[in-house]
């Protein structure tokens, strides 16, 4: 027996201090972990802790600003919740002080304008008339002749003194009438031996249709030269680094709108008043609806006294009487 081979019962290939010996070393392929022994972890091997991909890196980047956008389009989300209901809670509750207010601002200035005859405060009386009176709709304005998309064809010819004519008949040419036969016979989608060439032929032909109905020979040929330089090569695709990299551009560009959403919310009349009281919206709303029916008393004895009504010091001309 070999007296190394006593020294190293089972076969390790360490000497008599333990260290593994220069022959064991070579034979051995893996890398060795400069830390000390005591400092690695147990179940560590020198592959793991190899360094990531760019790829892997860019995957778990991306994943980041997945769960980031997530959680801020759910914090914009419920304080969109929140202005809307707010929203329909403040019309319901302050909505009919607001349109007596209108309404007395509206009467105010017809009755100045009766007072004075001034063309000024006419019209001034017009426009707070116009502000009280509901908006028709678009249909309602103008009686079918145009809706929200424009006005129909027959109200704009008469509105041009054009009347509505049917388009002239096109009559093709011979060479039109050739390049159309030669590339209806050659494109035909039944020649097709699969369901992609297909599609491409039938939206080929349809193309070549529409020109042969205008009779207009030159795109024909442009459309005969296309058919015959067949199909355009396919794109090459984007690679993984490539589509993580479009991924990341795509969720900053929504986290900036979702931003300019919040700051619109924030800053809207809405959103403003629940900033101001966040804990206690409702209360916001009785101070509100405090001030706004000061409001009224105050115009209608504006009203009262323009109208010389009962109750007021101000007689018929304007004075302030005895």
């Amino acid at each position: 027996m070999d007296p190394q081979e006593s020294l190293d019962p089972q076969g390790t290939g360490a000497d008599e201090t333990g260290a593994p010996s220069a022959d064991s070393q070579a034979a051995d392929p893996r890398p060795t972990d400069p830390r000390p022994a005591d400092a690695r972890p147990a179940d560590a091997h020198p592959a793991d802790t190899a360094t990531p991909r760019p790829e892997e890196r860019l995957e778990r980047a991306v994943r980041a600003a997945e769960q980031a956008l997530i959680e801020y389009e759910i914090a914009v989300d419920t304080f969109r919740i929140e202005v809307e209901n707010f929203s329909r809670l403040h019309h319901q509750k302050l909505g009919p002080m607001y349109a007596r207010l209108d309404e007395l601002d509206a009467r105010i200035a017809e009755a100045t304008a009766a007072r004075t005859g001034d063309p000024e405060d006419i019209r001034k009386a017009d426009e707070a008339r116009a502000r009280v009176m509901p908006m028709p709709a678009v249909e309602e304005l103008f009686h079918g002749w145009m809706d929200g998309d424009g006005l129909f064809p027959e109200a704009a010819a008469m509105l041009t003194d054009q009347p509505v004519r049917p388009p002239q008949r096109v009559r093709p040419s011979e060479e039109a009438r050739k390049l159309y036969r030669e590339l209806a016979r050659k494109a035909h989608p039944d020649l097709a031996q699969d369901e992609d060439e297909r599609k491409r032929r039938e939206e080929f032909i349809t193309r070549v249709n529409a020109a042969y109905s205008r009779g207009d020979a030159p795109l024909l040929r442009e459309l005969a030269e296309e058919w015959a330089a067949g199909p355009a090569p396919a794109e090459r695709g984007p690679s993984p680094s490539e589509e993580l990299y479009a991924r990341l551009e795509w969720l900053a560009q929504r986290k900036e709108l979702l931003t300019l959403v919040a700051r619109e919310l924030e800053e809207g009349a809405i959103g403003s008043m629940l900033r101001i009281a966040p804990d206690d919206p409702d209360r916001l709303l009785d101070e509100i609806a405090e001030q706004l029916l000061a409001q009224v008393a105050e115009r209608e004895a504006e009203l009262a006294a323009l109208l010389g009504e009962p109750g007021t010091s101000e007689g018929p001309s304007g004075s302030v009487g005895a």
